[in-house]
């Protein structure tokens, strides 16, 4: 009878009160933010197929199947990770002069099973909201060096990269006793992953590339993408799954959510609006590459700037990442080196130009909360500083950690694929296969 009772008690509260549940420890879980999240969650998992269609469309044939394969790889071996190390090491308490976090209930997870966070969520969704993350992340690298790495060491050099360059970054960035989330009156901003995603993926896609070299017959040899009809399909789906990325990082259901939410529409729009028109004016056409090159630049430049700056904000730095990141293309065709799907001209460049230049947009809310936690008048240069040194440490810190890495890998394992391997493609290689079967993998 106790139970029936306790039962129907239960089922009342829910009825009365259908925003809110009880966890076990007698905390309330907020079932309105909790859906949102795992939505949030669901939406950035999304980005990854979504990355995998428009890397794999920009490749030639011979190599759609490895290349999506390095966005789907990320899947199994950092999900795996992230539980295990990957979540106590970016928001456990600082160890090692604040290196990264450590907290063994976070060790696999063990200790989270009926934790209920401050927002109102059971901790697993957040975690897993992160791990997320920490999975598209080194994925993002992979477009650098697109072409010409053996499998075996790619999945090794990401397992060994999210653990000692993405988790070191994420608890600095965007734990509570991180140092760059403590540094001025507002920390480095980054909203939704500035720094700790774009910046750090693209300064590695770069290192690496620049490490083991162009592609065979590079640039002579024009490589033509495989399929841009896939490519467009995977930037439609990034953009859709972004919104989660960016409006799931307010870790809310509220007013926030909807600001970030907002600002990473109209800067996907801005940008791609902007690509296609300097192609028009420098080109003379407006491609269909070009309006998806626009929509990722500035998605990557209001990563950092979602819920931090108004529409108007959000529309000049989708721009101005647009004509950046052209500006930084023609840069990288003048000096011949090969990132082969410009992981660093898009994700690189336009995560240092949202981080820089969104210091100028923050809305007013925030400067009043940053002016009285300061006991006086904030600054926008000092933010600016702030943000400089951010971006400074996060190039730094990639760059260095990338190319010990790289090396070892390339020493003891094998990272550059070989000649005959890069020949023959990546699908034959490595995985046995064809993407298209009824076309000549040559």
């Amino acid at each position: 009878m106790r139970k029936q009772n306790k039962q129907f008690l239960t089922l009342l509260s829910l009825l009365i009160v259908p925003g809110t549940i009880w966890a076990g420890d007698g905390a309330v879980v907020d079932t309105g933010v909790t859906a949102w999240m795992i939505t949030s969650t669901a939406l950035v998992l999304l980005m990854v197929p979504g990355l995998a269609m428009f890397y794999g469309g920009l490749v030639r044939t011979k190599n759609v199947l490895g290349t999506m394969m390095h966005s789907f790889v990320a899947m199994g071996i950092m999900s795996i990770l992230w539980v295990a190390v990957g979540y106590s090491m970016s928001f456990g308490s600082s160890v090692l002069g604040g290196w990264f976090g450590w907290n063994n209930d976070y060790f696999f997870l063990k200790g989270i099973d009926e934790t209920i966070s401050s927002s109102g969520i059971p901790e697993y969704v957040f975690a897993m909201f992160q791990g997320k993350f920490a999975i598209i992340t080194p994925a993002l690298i992979a477009g650098a060096f697109a072409e010409r790495v053996s499998f075996k060491g790619y999945v090794t050099f990401i397992a060994v990269w999210g653990i000692i360059v993405y988790n070191p970054l994420c608890h600095w960035v965007w734990a509570s006793d991180g140092f760059l989330f403590n540094m001025g009156a507002m920390g480095a901003i980054d909203f939704a992953g500035g720094t700790v995603v774009h910046i750090a993926s693209g300064v590695s896609g770069l290192t690496i590339a620049l490490y083991i070299g162009s592609r065979r017959g590079h640039p002579k040899i024009a490589v033509a993408p495989s399929n841009l009809v896939m490519t467009m399909i995977g930037a439609g789906l990034l953009w859709v799954g972004w919104f989660g990325f960016n409006a799931g990082s307010s870790v809310n259901s509220s007013l926030l959510t909807a600001q970030a939410l907002t600002a990473t529409q109209v800067a996907a729009a801005a940008g791609a609006i902007a690509w296609i028109i300097i192609e028009a004016f420098h080109q003379g056409k407006a491609t269909a590459l070009g309006f998806a090159s626009g929509i990722l630049a500035g998605l990557v430049a209001v990563t950092p700037a979602a819920g931090v700056v108004q529409p108007i904000g959000a529309i000049v730095l989708g721009m101005g990442a647009s004509l950046i990141c052209y500006m930084a293309i023609i840069v990288k065709n003048r000096l011949g080196y090969d990132d082969s799907l410009d992981a660093f001209g898009i994700h690189g460049i336009g995560g240092i130009v949202g981080s820089l230049l969104l210091v100028f947009f923050i809305r007013k809310s925030w400067m009043a909360a940053a002016s009285s936690a300061v006991g006086g008048t904030w600054s926008v240069m000092q933010q600016l500083g702030v943000q400089a040194v951010a971006v400074i440490i996060a190039i730094a810190y990639a760059t260095i950690m990338t190319l010990i890495i790289v090396y070892l890998i390339n020493k003891f394992i094998g990272f550059r694929a070989s000649t005959e391997a890069e020949l023959q493609g990546l699908d034959h290689t490595y995985h046995g296969e064809q993407g298209y079967g009824m076309l000549n993998p040559r």
